[in-house]
């Protein structure tokens, strides 16, 4: 499984819980370990963002995707 798709599956399984807060995620790129992303609808701007990002995604990637070092909201 490449980089891309492991990393897709990864959101794809959290996305649910994005979309059930009116939210969604968009993966922009990856660059040098680096997973670019864009948080759409209720997550674009939400209190809560940088949690979600930090402690759910970034470190969900992190533990199980080897390669990735960081994720970052464009």
């Amino acid at each position: 499984m490449t980089l891309n798709e492991q990393v897709m599956e990864l959101i794809n399984k959290v996305r649910p819980y994005l979309i059930r807060d009116g939210g969604d995620i968009e993966i922009v790129k990856i660059e040098d370990g680096i997973v670019y992303v864009k948080m759409l609808g209720q997550c674009d701007g939400c209190f809560a963002l940088d949690i979600t990002l930090k402690q759910g995604i970034e470190r969900m990637l992190l533990e199980n995707v080897p390669g990735i070092i960081g994720v970052v909201n464009l």
